[in-house]
C-alpha cells in the first residue's frame, strides 16, 4: 500500500530530532518505522531527503512517501486473558510466553489481540486495539491496554 502525507513541523518541536519530531506529528507509527523510512529515503524534508540525524527549526515541510505492507485486520476470537485488573479505561494483563501480541502476515490469528477484540468488541475502533506496548513472543509479562 502506497502511504503519502505531509505536514509541517510545530515550532514546539524545534531543537528536536527528526524522527523525535515525527512521533509526537505521527502517533499512530512508531519511532523505529519513522526513523526506517528517515534511513530508507522515504522522508522529505523540505523537499530534499531527510538525514537520519536532522534537527528541526519548526514550520519545515515533510513529505512521507512510503510503501508499508497492509495491514492483517484482526478478527475476535475465544482465546483465554489473563486478567489482573479492569475497568472502564484500562485493562491489565498477564501476557504469556508463545503469545503473538499483533496479528501480522505470519501470525494473522491467535493474538493477543485476537483475544481482546473478542473480550471487549469495542477496541475494534482503537488504534491497535488499545495496546500501549508490546512484548516479545517469547517475553511473559504485564500489558497495559487502555
Amino acid at each position: 500500500m502506497h502511504l503519502e502525507e505531509t505536514l509541517l513541523i510545530p515550532p514546539e518541536c524545534a531543537g528536536q530530532r527528526l524522527d523525535q519530531a515525527l512521533a509526537k506529528c505521527w502517533p499512530d507509527y512508531s519511532r523505529s518505522r519513522i526513523q526506517e523510512w528517515i534511513k530508507s529515503g522515504e522522508i522529505l524534508l523540505d523537499g530534499e531527503v531527510a538525514r537520519p540525524r536532522a534537527t528541526v527549526l519548526g514550520g519545515e515541510s515533510v513529505e512521507l512517501l512510503a510503501e508499508i505492507e497492509e495491514a492483517v485486520a484482526a478478527v475476535p476470537q475465544d482465546i483465554p486473558l489473563d486478567i489482573i485488573y479492569e475497568d472502564d479505561a484500562i485493562i491489565v494483563l498477564n501476557k504469556s510466553p508463545d503469545i503473538v501480541v499483533h496479528p501480522a502476515a505470519g501470525n494473522p490469528d491467535g493474538t493477543l489481540v485476537n483475544a481482546l477484540l473478542f473480550h471487549d468488541p469495542s477496541l475494534v475502533s482503537v488504534p491497535r486495539a488499545g495496546v500501549v506496548h508490546r512484548l516479545d513472543k517469547q517475553t511473559s509479562g504485564v500489558m497495559v491496554v487502555a
